[in-house]
């Protein structure tokens, strides 16, 4: 004779681990959007240094949709900054966010350990009885 699991503790175990793979699929996305805002970063900064080199003559050009218009090369500076700036605090935020995924993925993980423990308690018990 097979042993049954107490319905109550099936249904909190399968509760609880929708919640820990709900929070997995968050932190991976929080992880995923952290990596685009890198590559963001990385760009901007190097259209930073790029702009530094040029001559105060030089012409700068921005793209807005398919055409270039000319732009003042202070103020393609300074807009490039502000979108550093915009990143760099994004990626902050998302390191917090991914942060506190974590704490609350490893609290998650040790109400299932309690809840696996307690269905094996109930296994071992089960299978005394009979």
């Amino acid at each position: 004779m097979g042993t049954k699991m107490d319905p109550e503790l099936q249904k909190k175990l399968t509760t609880e681990s929708e919640k820990f793979q709900a929070l997995q699929k968050d932190h991976q996305k929080f992880v995923k959007a952290r990596q685009v805002l890198d590559g963001q970063l990385s760009e901007n900064t190097f259209v930073k240094e790029e702009l530094v080199r040029l001559e105060p003559s030089s012409n700068v050009y921005k793209m807005i949709g398919p055409v270039l218009v000319k732009q003042d090369i202070a103020e393609a500076k300074e807009v490039v900054q502000k979108r550093i700036d915009y990143i760099s605090g994004e990626v902050k935020r998302h390191e917090e966010m991914i942060k506190d995924l974590d704490k609350k993925q490893e609290s998650q993980k040790e109400v299932l350990q309690k809840l696996q423990s307690q269905f094996q308690q109930y296994q071992q018990k089960a299978a005394l009885k009979t």
